[in-house]
């Protein structure tokens, strides 16, 4: 039987080939008048064609790689990758994707596309609208991506916008909607507050203030995994493997520390203790970390604002820097008068140096 079953395993992933080269359907959301977000799958199509070919023993064609080559998704991963300074030929793709360790990866990656191609890419758009002023507008390319580099990331988001994912079979349909729901909001945060980031960006009268303004941005991470998750009662791991979730609940209870330390990093850029530009990137990159404090601190005061204030006063918030850390403060004060876990509180007098609140009244401690 072993001769007929390789036989019959030949012509199945023949059949594969044929249907994955020859019957490629883009998944796309149906535009609404505020969104239009669809998923370019072509590159991966591509890719697990040409992996299908060779192990079925199908000899692959010239066809096969210009197909590949001038599929929109390797276009525009290629351009991103130019822009980088990184190497990225059509030679070293070809050599990837005829390497050994992609064709034992072949089947997973084959049912995971399929998964992620069932996805309700609508769904993830409207949550991330629904923490979106009414003025915001998505519109964005999703390219799921078989490629080297196991990274994902949003590409030229103020002309284009791209989200590319890495095809990664360990994320499940749940979590990759997750995940693009998190980088819709992004996108639309980026349209609808472009006026007030270009007013931050463009304040050079006090270069210190501006570039503390901008960083405040920043807790757009925590924003987005809010808006993505769905509420603030939804865990923001809620799809994710258990140390992911673990590690986010761990990161979360040093919320007093990490608050502190980024308005250390902030009184620290006031006071001109970090002068070259290096030093303040450097020191604001650190926040990122796997999900750090731009995440769990920018989480924690978005869903306290909801909780004590309602989602419209905190889509409020959203354009407003200053008003977002004021509000912020207002809902900790009024949780904590009801709680025994108190929550900690931006400085008056940061809030005052950046110009979010009035100076207090002579005499008055902060």
């Amino acid at each position: 039987m072993a001769p007929v079953q390789s036989y019959l395993s030949r012509i199945f992933l023949f059949t594969v080939a044929a249907a994955v080269c020859f019957g490629t359907v883009e998944a796309t959301a149906a535009p609404v008048s505020n969104m239009n977000v669809q998923m370019v799958a072509d590159e991966a199509d591509a890719v697990l064609c040409i992996l299908a070919k060779k192990e079925s023993g199908s000899a692959i064609s010239d066809e096969d790689w210009k197909h590949l080559f001038a599929s929109e998704g390797y276009v525009r991963l290629k351009k991103r990758e130019d822009s980088m300074k990184r190497s990225f030929s059509d030679a070293d793709f070809e050599r990837f994707v005829l390497s050994a360790d992609l064709a034992a990866k072949a089947p997973q990656l084959r049912a995971t596309l399929e998964r992620w191609k069932q996805a309700d890419i609508r769904g993830a758009g409207q949550r991330a609208l629904a923490y979106l002023p009414s003025n915001a507008q998505i519109r964005a390319k999703i390219y799921p991506v078989i490629k080297p580099r196991t990274n994902s990331f949003v590409f030229e988001a103020d002309s284009d916008p791209a989200i590319f994912l890495y095809l990664d079979p360990e994320e499940s349909k749940d979590r990759f909607e997750n995940t693009v729901a998190h980088e819709l909001h992004h996108i639309g945060y980026a349209n609808a507050c472009s006026a007030m980031s270009s007013n931050v960006s463009g304040n050079q009268t006090d270069k210190p203030v501006a570039t503390v303004l901008q960083w405040i941005g920043a807790f757009g991470e925590g924003w987005a995994m809010l808006a993505a998750a769905g509420g603030p009662d939804v865990h923001p791991h809620q799809y994710s493997k258990p140390e992911d979730r673990a590690r986010w609940d761990r990161d979360v209870a040093r919320m007093s520390q990490d608050l502190q330390d980024v308005q250390s990093f902030f009184l620290d850029v006031l006071n001109q203790r970090l002068k070259p530009e290096e030093e303040i990137q450097q020191k604001a990159f650190s926040f990122f970390g796997v999900q750090g404090p731009w995440y769990t601190v920018g989480w924690q005061m978005a869903v306290t604002i909801e909780r004590e204030f309602g989602r419209p006063a905190l889509i409020d918030c959203i354009c407003d820097r200053k008003h977002f850390l004021v509000k912020y403060n207002e809902a900790a004060v009024r949780r904590n008068q009801l709680s025994a876990e108190k929550l900690p509180l931006w400085s008056e007098d940061f809030l005052f140096r950046i110009g979010a609140v009035a100076p207090l009244p002579a005499g008055v401690a902060p």
